[in-house]
């Protein structure tokens, strides 16, 4: 999805000479997209986009669901007459959803997802969603969040669905570890085992894996994202008395390692024992790695902004996979959230952020570096121009969390640079 703006000439950041801002035409995917992986981790809630045809071809081909599958998301399609103002779309909505949960009895949360659609024609699904909860009360709740591409990048879809289960959460003083953004089932099994082993007694998700079953919060919570992309929930939480955990985000060994340990200091665990648990687990994660560094060694990175996890996976692969990074592009850059793992970049890094795509295909097209990651809509382009690329999509919907995950991470953007060769040669 293309979204054009008004371009400006880039700035320069005073206070941060190797920070770059631009704005313009950007290439990102909808927040639509988010309902790829929300609706697997939740399968008693269901995401009903109210939008066009357009929103409803995206969230299936993302999805790549088969025709004769019964999902847990749809859309509820906005016609020219709804458009046009000549229908009453609140009344047809109403009837869909009845429909629905006829048919779904299993439904416990559904989701009304606004679109842009719904938001030109100012639907308010906020009070729809308000409207059907009270209709439905003791079968089903009703929340709304936006998932429209206008002023966003993909992955926001999550921080706004987690912002709209927040009210939900109930208050509570105890002590717990709050692990904050999807990861696959096994992966979080895998880290709650090792925080366990580390002597976290407590530890919880958000989202849940049941939409009903919501994690309390309150001053006892303290809070470890495990995704770089949340920072409307960080916020919220951090509002309701939670303390946030600053840290690396957990990709690569060194990450992981880092991350776990930050949770384990804030919950007063001796190093001695995060040394016990985390080193097998650091050795074996190098251990994987080493072949993929191998063909990532040298190699010159250009990571353009689509996903907002391009700070975490620069540090990664300079870090871990010797890479060097030609510049660093971000949808948005949260200082808080980003600080941790920025101070882990090599000096001198080129960040930027927003996107003028004109502009920065040109720096590209100079720089001409070994790997771009990017946005499935410039990624051809760049393949049809010599360049080797990795969809950053890929990395969301891949369980890459944790030291265990550090080789196929690293494999991941491998991969392409090991097809290059081989075309190239051929």
């Amino acid at each position: 999805m293309g979204v054009s703006i008004t371009a400006t000439p880039p700035d320069t950041d005073p206070a941060s000479p190797d920070l770059l801002r631009e704005s313009g035409q950007r290439e990102v995917f909808c927040g639509l997209t988010s309902i790829v992986w929300l609706h697997r981790r939740m399968p008693d809630a269901f995401f009903l986009v109210v939008g066009s045809r357009t929103c409803a071809h995206l969230v299936q081909s993302a999805a790549g669901v088969m025709i004769f599958a019964e999902p847990r998301f749809g859309t509820a399609i906005l016609g020219e007459r709804d458009l046009a103002g000549l229908a009453d779309a609140n009344e047809e909505l109403d009837r869909l959803v009845r429909d629905l949960l006829q048919r779904r009895p299993e439904i416990r949360t559904l989701f009304l997802v606004g679109s842009c659609p719904s938001e030109v024609i100012k639907l308010d699904l906020s009070r729809a969603a308000e409207r059907l909860t009270t209709q439905l009360a003791g079968r089903v709740r009703v929340l709304n969040y936006s998932g429209s591409g206008i002023e966003t990048t993909f992955t926001q879809g999550e921080d706004n669905a987690l912002q709209a289960l927040l009210p939900l959460m109930p208050a509570k003083e105890e002590s717990q570890l709050l692990i904050v953004g999807t990861l696959a089932d096994a992966v979080e099994d895998r880290f709650v085992a090792l925080f366990e082993r580390l002597g976290i007694p407590t530890v919880r998700s958000l989202p849940p894996r049941r939409s009903t079953e919501l994690p309390p919060v309150g001053p006892g919570t303290r809070v470890l994202l495990a995704q770089p992309f949340l920072s409307g929930t960080a916020r919220a939480l951090q509002r309701r008395g939670a303390q946030l955990i600053e840290a690396p985000y957990p990709f690569g060994v060194e990450g992981s390692r880092d991350w776990m340990a930050a949770a384990a200091a804030a919950f007063g665990v001796d190093p001695a024992r995060v040394a016990e648990v985390l080193d097998p687990l650091v050795e074996r994660g190098r251990r994987a790695l080493a072949p993929h560094r191998a063909v990532l060694e040298g190699k010159r990175l250009f990571l353009m902004p689509d996903s907002q996890m391009e700070i975490p996976l620069a540090r990664f692969l300079s870090r871990e996979c010797g890479m060097e990074l030609v510049e660093v592009g971000v949808p948005y850059l949260d200082r808080q959230l980003m600080a941790a793992d920025r101070a882990l970049l090599p000096p001198g890094t080129q960040i930027s952020e927003g996107q003028d795509v004109e502009r920065q295909l040109e720096r590209v097209r100079a720089a001409r570096p070994d790997l771009v990651v990017c946005g499935l809509g410039l990624a051809n382009p760049l393949e049809a121009e010599g360049m080797a690329t990795k969809w950053s999509i890929e990395l969301v919907f891949s369980p890459i969390h944790g030291c265990d995950q550090a080789g196929d991470l690293a494999e991941l953007f491998a991969r392409p640079l090991r097809r290059h060769a081989l075309l190239s040669f051929a």
